[in-house]
């Protein structure tokens, strides 16, 4: 029996050090990329790339899924003399990460280029990224949201703050340099800090005027120039519904495209039952309130934006599974029937 244990434990060891050394040397292949122009321009040769046409992504739908299509290096070049543009048009792309087997991906952004001419050519559609993110697969959400992110970024970081003169991206895409000043911009997450907040039986969830009819979700703000994540989840928490945070726990985080690109930290926090009165912040919110546990569970059930009633009320609903604010609520669904 020990030997058996011995021999699965040494499989097990032996696949996580594989598992493990694949994903230091893919991490230290892109982080190459980023340092060396020449060794990323000839990546730009073998590499795949996602498309976007002003920040929106590519998709084809095929059956009743969407896809994120990635195409060839080869397949850029025809494109691209399809519209009489040469091949420097694919140094205006960005690397986004590599496969395991070091095929590096870029994203690439053909807003100058006639947007109904590559939709024919490749058989798909541009769509804005809110709705892109909630209909392709989980795995390509996030790939979306960060390349989508660092093309906002540099599309918005191309001159030099001090100066006032162009800045120049390397070929990965990793920073800008104003060779004026010397100055090197690196590309910026604003921290955003998003709570859900409960007095032990109920959780508070709230809605803003700018959100679809009868969308519910965990209260949210920027972190403060010098705050930590505590004070920031306090004072939030405070300001917008009038309540005081006795406790509060790390769940996990989330990169955020909008409204720019955010780092999303999820906690959970506590308020004492005695002194859950609310008292909303017109200017932040249109509404929070309490719910219970049999309303959250019905709630969860519900489509995005399929809760109309007959008499034109809305359902509550609340944030699809790929938001980090479903996660905080299936959390606490959990911790209440644990």
């Amino acid at each position: 029996m020990a030997a058996i244990y011995q021999a699965v434990y040494r499989r097990a060891s032996s696949l996580f050090c594989r598992l493990h050394s694949t994903y230091v040397r893919k991490m230290r292949y892109l982080n190459e990329l980023k340092e060396d122009d020449s060794l990323c321009r000839q990546a730009q040769t073998s590499g795949t790339f996602y498309l976007f046409h002003n920040l929106s992504p590519f998709l084809q739908k095929v059956g009743k899924k969407y896809l994120v299509p990635q195409l060839s290096a080869a397949e850029m070049k025809r494109i691209l003399e399809k519209f009489k543009e040469t091949e420097q048009w694919i140094e205006k792309s960005v690397l986004i990460g590599c496969s395991d087997k070091h095929v590096p991906h870029f994203a690439l952004d053909l807003g100058a280029l006639e947007k109904s001419v590559i939709e024919s050519e490749l058989k798909g559609s541009f769509t804005d990224l809110q709705k892109a993110l909630f209909i392709v697969d989980e795995k390509d959400s996030p790939l979306l949201a960060s390349a989508q992110s660092l093309l906002r970024w540099h599309d918005s970081h191309q001159y030099c703050s001090k100066t006032g003169q162009p800045t120049q991206k390397n070929v990965a895409g990793s920073k800008r340099v104003c060779h004026a000043s010397g100055i090197t911009y690196y590309p910026q997450m604003s921290p955003v800090v998003i709570t859900l907040v409960s007095d032990g039986s109920r959780c508070l969830l709230a809605r803003q005027p700018s959100f679809p009819q009868g969308m519910y979700t965990a209260l949210s703000g920027f972190c403060d120039m010098g705050e930590n994540v505590e004070e920031a989840v306090r004072r939030e928490v405070a300001e917008e519904v009038g309540l005081e945070v006795e406790s509060l726990w790390y769940s996990a985080s989330q990169h955020w495209p909008f409204p720019s690109s955010c780092l999303m930290i999820a906690c959970h926090t506590l308020v004492r039952a005695q002194q859950a009165e609310i008292s909303v912040n017109s200017l932040e919110l249109e509404e929070a309130r309490w719910f219970g546990l049999e309303e959250i569970v019905e709630g969860l059930k519900r489509k995005p934006r399929s809760s109309k009633q007959d008499n034109g009320s809305f359902l509550p609903w609340f944030p699809p599974k790929q938001a980090i604010a479903h996660q905080l609520i299936c959390e606490w669904v959990k911790q209440q029937t644990s």
